[in-house]
Order: structure tokens, then sequence, then C-alpha cells
């Protein structure tokens, strides 16, 4: 027998399979991974198993090496990871090896990380007397005739501290034995108790059009805020496991996963596992081996969770399919959608896309037919929309206020604290101010290794870089003009949690952003200790704008609810939207009401005003007209290659010369019929010019999608191929953000 493996080098010159012979007596097949001796030197690598034969496909002469053996007792790929790999080689112009490293834990590889056993310990004989002078030791044989059954030692030593030495002496004198077993290693969360809810009539129609899906579809959820999306995965996942089949939650941030878990975990207990980046080592391991085995047939994670090895996959559901973490930005540059897609036809399963406001592609897919529309536009149990208030912050500045909250928001503060009830604070905006300035010459403290101010963060008494991490003192005087008149601008949520302890003394806060997330159980910390009512306030940036059901949370305020509309990106717009509508379902979502503020400059932009009453189809006719008018996306394409160096006036030679040659082979790519398809063809530095000491510059593509795309966006990957080596940091297609 003859195996084809590739080895676990990400390099091109070995991104193939090489034939090894599988000795007698070991069992490798399809996925295997395993060890091998590879190169000159023999060295041992390791690498898996694309396929197994029966005949060597090389001629005759040919001495093939050996697989020396398997690094575990079962193969860690499924066939079906291999063909996605191979089929993500192919369209992310990526390495299959680098696809290949997708599908499993990265403690894998290298060994790095093994099964946790649990070492217990029994009578060798109950019948036995034992007597002994070590009191110890009694106590440990006292302790085993009580349980009459074999205990752990780490047990032990939790009834009997100290007790390791006795346990030790007792094996020794055989008067106890030793075995052990394997343990899983699970990360910890709160799972809920709640009573399984009668469906509402939208939510029994969704459930009927979902099983009516055929098998590879694709279905668009569309419901508002509080109208019951998460009882309908339930249950389709639900009749999904009565088929026998497994199920993928995907969530777009790791803040979501304690609360989702817990729901999930109330309805499915141990068959549900967890994956995300926040795991420690064991755990994610422990995690994959438990749905590798067919342990858990329900995965929730964040993106990389469309990966899990779950056989005879059922279902994937995206929740939040708008948001753009599911867009991986390190190569394979692979969108998580694209994958759900292809794995579900691949497994005659089916896909469900869930947002309260769904990416214009999806509802404009959608709408053609391409995807299902299910509709809920309505609240469960009759629940009210809460009502948005909007605040003129031009009118506040003209009447006195400079602060930064509204008189109206102040008000409706201090009656919902009165009330019991608790508010959300949100501001997209880290840190304390968003620059340090002199007001003596205008200077702008900016990074030493970045084109970007920098932050300043109060609790630090320090301004730093949120792109290199870079850090400095405030200076008391300015480093420019030597004035002692440096003062920050702009607010962030360290500021609005200060003013809170200002205008409400004595108020318990809570604030989650980037800064107070450092630490892996950060999340579920603030989250948990919010919803058990410890703090009143919880102020936030987009960590707390989506998906969090708190019963108690009755007022919504948006302190900035302009500050992404100026944003230099086609997308502002429908981000803005998204943020505002999605924050503003945090309220109300029991018995009580519930109210938001909107706090802007300019209150009369249609964004707000279609954001004001959630009316998602209304902003969609009215931000689809914009695209169509500029020919952006979904009716062309963007693709962004992007170039670094330390030098740059070589790099701007370099990115005009690149460009001049790109556009010949996408001319030569799109034939004469196509030249009309290429809209733009931009080279100029990026609008951030610097990061960490790198310069950037950017040669920006606009297709129209025709039916020549594909040839067109070849060519671009086959150039990119081709000058790898010379500077290339990334290409992106419809990058996420144009910075």
């Amino acid at each position: 027998m003859f195996a084809k493996v590739i080895v676990d080098i990400a390099h091109a010159a070995v991104d193939r399979a090489f034939t090894y012979r599988i000795p007698d007596g070991l069992d490798v097949r399809l996925g295997h991974h395993v060890l091998v001796p590879f190169g000159q030197g023999d060295h041992v690598k390791e690498g898996f198993v694309l396929s197994v034969m029966e005949e060597s496909d090389l001629e005759g002469g040919v001495v093939l090496k050996d697989v020396l053996s398997c690094m575990e007792p079962y193969t860690v790929l499924l066939p079906e990871q291999i063909e996605l790999a191979q089929w993500m080689k192919e369209a992310y112009h990526c390495l299959l090896v680098d696809a290949l490293r997708l599908m499993i834990p990265a403690q894998l590889r290298g060994g790095r990380i093994h099964e946790k056993k649990e070492r217990i310990v029994y009578l060798a004989d109950p019948s036995d007397e034992f007597v002994s002078r070590s009191h110890i030791q009694t106590d440990v044989v006292e302790l085993l005739k009580k349980t009459g059954q074999p205990m752990s030692i780490q047990d032990i030593k939790a009834f009997l501290p100290g007790a390791a030495p006795a346990i030790a002496a007792l094996l020794k004198k055989r008067v106890l034995s030793e075995s052990s077993f394997t343990v899983f290693r699970r990360p910890e969360y709160s799972s809920r108790t709640e009573q399984i809810p009668e469906l509402t009539q939208e939510q029994a129609t969704a459930l009927q059009e979902m099983e009516a899906l055929s098998p590879g579809q694709t279905a668009l959820l569309y419901g508002v805020t509080g109208s019951g999306k998460t009882e309908v995965y339930l249950r389709c996942i639900e009749t999904c496991l009565e088929q026998g089949k497994g199920a993928i939650v995907l969530v777009p941030e790791i803040a979501l996963t304690p609360q989702t878990v817990g729901r999930f975990a109330a309805r499915f207990g141990d068959r549900i596992a967890v994956l995300h980046s926040r795991l420690s080592a064991g755990e994610r391991f422990d995690e994959w081996r438990r749905i590798r085995l067919g342990r858990a047939p329900i995965v929730i994670g964040a993106r990389s969770a469309v990966f899990a090895p779950v056989e005879n996959l059922g279902l994937i559901i995206i929740d939040e399919e708008h948001e753009n973490s599911y867009q991986s930005e390190i190569t394979p540059r692979y969108h998580a959608l694209d994958i759900a897609r292809r794995r579900v036809k691949r497994n005659n399963g089916k896909l469900l896309l869930g947002s309260a406001t769904p990416s214009l592609l999806s509802y404009y897919r959608a709408l053609n037919g391409s995807y299902r529309l299910i509709e809920l536009p309505h609240r469960v149990a009759g629940r009210p929309m809460p009502v948005v208030s909007i605040a003129d912050m031009r009118a506040e500045f003209l009447n006195g206020n400079n602060g930064i909250f509204s008189s109206l928001l102040l008000s409706k503060l201090g009656d919902c604290l009165k009330q019991g009830h608790q508010a959300m604070l949100f501001l997209n905006r880290r840190g304390y101010s968003t620059f340090v300035s002199c007001r003596a010459c205008g200077y702008v403290m900016t990074c030493d290794n970045c084109d970007i101010s920098m932050t300043y963060h109060k609790a630090q008494n320090a301004v730093r870089c949120h792109y290199c991490g870079a850090k400095k003192p405030l200076p008391k005087v300015c480093p420019n003009c030597g004035k002692p008149f440096i003062k920050y601008f702009g607010i962030g949520t360290e500021q609005v949690e200060e003013q809170i302890q200002k205008w409400f003394p004595g108020t318990k806060t809570a604030r989650m952003d980037a800064d107070t997330v450092s630490h892996r159980d950060a999340y579920e910390q603030i989250l948990s200790s919010f919803g058990r009512g410890e703090a009143q306030i919880l102020i936030g940036t987009q960590m707390i704008a989506k998906g969090h059901d708190f019963p108690n949370v009755t007022l919504v305020g948006v302190v900035a609810a302009d500050t992404t509309l100026s944003f230099p990106d086609f997308r502002s717009a429908e981000r803005t939207f998204q943020l505002l509508t999605q924050v503003s379902g945090r309220a109300g979502r029991d018995k009580d009401p519930g109210q938001v503020v909107m706090q802007t400059y300019v209150p009369d932009h249609p964004v707000l005003r279609f954001a004001r009453v959630q009316d998602y189809p209304g902003f969609y006719q009215y931000e689809i007209a914009q695209r169509k008018k500029c020919l952006y996306p979904p009716f062309s394409l963007f693709i962004r290659l992007l170039l670094s160096a330390e030098n740059e006036d070589a790099l701007i030679e370099r990115g005009k010369e690149y460009a001049k040659a790109l556009e010949a082979d996408l001319r030569k790519a799109l034939g004469e019929e196509g030249q009309g398809d290429l809209l733009l063809l931009l080279a100029a530095p990026a609008p951030i010019a610097r990061i960490a000491g790198q310069s950037r510059y950017q040669i920006l593509v606009k297709l129209l999608r025709t039916k020549r795309l594909s040839q067109a966006l070849h060519a671009v990957y086959d150039f990119e191929t081709a000058h790898r080596e010379d500077g290339f940091l990334k290409i992106e297609i419809n990058p996420q953000d144009m910075f």
C-alpha cells in the first residue's frame, strides 16, 4: 500500500503530495496525521495523508521512503475537509497546507498538547484490615472504604490535604492499585434553565419554510431585534438531531459566545462543543476531539468553527451574518459564508443566515431568488419596539450644553435608575479621548511608527497607538512648540464612564471594550455581572451592540450616532444603520418597554431616520439606489493589492510600475468586449500610509460584475503570485476597510 502525503511545511516549493510506502502492519488511512522522513537528510516531518493507493503512481526503479508512524489513533481530517482545502487552494490562491491547517487545532501540530489523563486509585483488596502508625495513610484507606469506589488522586487530596506522600506509600505497599482515564478539558460557562417557549405564528411559519428548503440551499432569516430568531435556531437544530445529523452555529464575536452557549447548553446539554480563540490550548484541543470522535454533534463558535469536523453535517447557522468579523484578515483570506455554502452543498445540508440588519449583499440575493427570504417582522409576545428619540447636539451646544450628554439622555438616565432598571451606553471609541493636540500651535500627537494619531488613556495617563500598541506618557508641554497647552479632544468609553460618576455619583458601572477584556474570562465576567444586576449601566463599544439579551435593560443611549457616517468607505451608511439598529434592539426585550436616545450632529441624515424606526427594507431601497448610481458592490467588485516596505520612495516607484503592469494583464484577460468592465485602477499611498514603521501603498481596482469577472480575478491572483516576494502585504477582495 502507498500513501500520498503533503508535508506540513508552508512553502510553495513543497506544497504538493509526495508518495510514501506504507510498511506492513501500519494502518494508514485517508486523513491520518503522520510522521515521514523528508528531504536529503531524511528529517522527520509531520504530514497529512491525502490518499491511499494499492499501487504506486511512480514509475519503476524509484525507491520510496516509508511512513514512520501515525500521530493519532484516529484520522484528523475528514474526506470532506480535504476536498474543501483543495477547493480553497484554488479559490483563495493559498497553499494547500495553509488551508489544511485551518481544519485542526494548532496545538495538534508538533505534538504540543496531549490527552489529559486522570490518575485514580482503589483498594487492592477491600477485605484486608489495614493497620498503620501513619494517621494520614489510615485516613486514605478509610475514605476509600467509605466511598466503596475508586477515587481520583485529586479528589482524595481535596478531602485530605497533604495526602500525596501517603498515597505514594500505599501504592508502594500495594495496599492501593491505580489506573487512569482520559479527561476532557471543558470550558466553563453558565447554563441557564429556561422553559421552552411556545412558538409564535411567525416562528412556526419560519420553521415550516426551513423544512421546505432544498438540500444545499441557503435561507436568510430577517427578523427584527427581539423577534425570537434564536428560538428558531434551536428548533432547527432539534430537527437536525432527530435526523441523525450535526450542526454548526457561528457567532461574530467571542463576547456573544457565553450567552449563546448558555441557552444552547440548557437545551442540548453535553451535546454541544465550543470553539473560539479565548479557550486554553487544552480546552480547544479537547473540544475539537469531542467533535471529531462524535461526542458533540453541535458546535458553537466564532469564524474558524466553520471548519469543525462534524460528520454528517445537516445545518450551519450564521448569526448576525452581516458582521465583517466573518472575513479572515490573514492567509487564507476566506469568508465563513463561502466555506459554509460549500460545506452544506457537499453534505446536502441547509444554511441559515440570521440578522435584524442583513448585509446588503445577502438581502439583494434574497430578493433576486438566490436565497430564500424568511421574515420575523414583530417582536415575541407582542412586545413593542423601543421608542427612539433623536437628540440634536447642535441645539444642545447653542443652549450652553457643551458636555457629552444631552439633557434628554440625562433625564431619561435619571428616570431609568430611579425605577431600578438598567441602561446601556454605546460609543464605538475606546480610551478617554480620541487624540491629543496643542491649542497653541495645532500639533497633534501621532505614533512614531504609524501614520495615525494616538489615543489618550486617562487611567494610565498615557497615549497609545491602537494599531501597533506603542505607548507614550502624556507630555506636560507641547513637543513641537514647548508651550503648556496640551489638551485631549474627542471622547472615548473611559470618559463616558467618568462622566456618569459626575452626574450620578455612586452608580455602579461596567465598561466593555478592548482594554477591559484583555484576559480570557473577561467577556463572561463582565456580562454575567451586568446580567445579575451588579452594575446599573453598561458602557461599551460595538461589543455590546448586538446579540445580548438583558431583560432589565430599558434604556439605550447612543453617545455619538454619527461617528461612523463620515468614514471614507462606501459601506459607512450600511454599517452605521446596522450598529444603531442593533444597539437599539438591546432595550425593552422583556415586559418593560424600551427607550433609545441617539445623540447626533446630523439629525436629518436619512440613515438616522431609517434607524430610528428600524426600517430595514426602507433603508435597503435607499442604499441600493445609491450603490447602483455609483456602481458600488453588489454591482461591482473592489480588489485591493497592498504593498509594504521600509523605503517609501522605492515603494511608490514599484507601486506605480506594478499598477501599469497589472492594468495591461487585466485588459488582456477581459478581451476587447470587456474593456468597459475595468471601472477604476488607482495607485496611491494607502489612507494610513505607515503602520509599525512600514510604508504602505495600494493598487485599488474596481470591476463591473459581468461574466468576465472570473477571468479578471484569475489575472489579479496570477499577478500577485508572480510578485509575491516583492513586498506584497496582502490581496483583498471587497476589503473590509479601505484604510
